[in-house]
């Protein structure tokens, strides 16, 4: 059996364009692209914090060092720009795989700058 675990996010991310008639999908900087290990036309689900939208699309390169995130096509319609977005895919992994997945996690600043990368979650407390 394989289990479907996050593989790599880019954490809230912010939406620098919203381009209605570009092509589908989503340009992502080339350099956080390589950070965090993801590929283009890779499948990717976005998770907008300012309105809660939750869509699905794919990647393409925007230019490396550009901080460019940008929301193409029927995405363009689910934010604005300036929302601050979490970016994740995911990978099927078989239990061997699995006992030892840690998924490539990039935090970033409102510039699209990273703040930090992890590839560990901490637990959750209780308030």
């Amino acid at each position: 059996m394989l289990s479907n675990l996050l593989k790599a996010k880019l954490h809230m991310g912010t939406v620098t364009q919203a381009e209605l008639w570009y092509d589908g999908s989503c340009a992502i900087d080339s350099e956080l692209l390589e950070l965090a290990g993801l590929r283009e036309f890779e499948q990717i689900d976005i998770y907008n914090v300012n309105n809660g939208e939750r869509f699905t699309t794919y990647i393409i390169k925007a230019e490396p060092g550009s901080r460019t995130i940008s929301m193409n096509g029927a995405a363009a319609r689910k934010v604005q720009v300036g929302d601050r977005v979490i970016i994740a895919t995911y990978g099927h992994y078989d239990e061997s795989e699995a006992d030892k997945h840690k998924p490539r996690l990039v935090y970033l600043h409102a510039d699209n700058t990273v703040e930090r990368t992890a590839n560990t979650i901490p637990v959750q407390v209780a308030s």
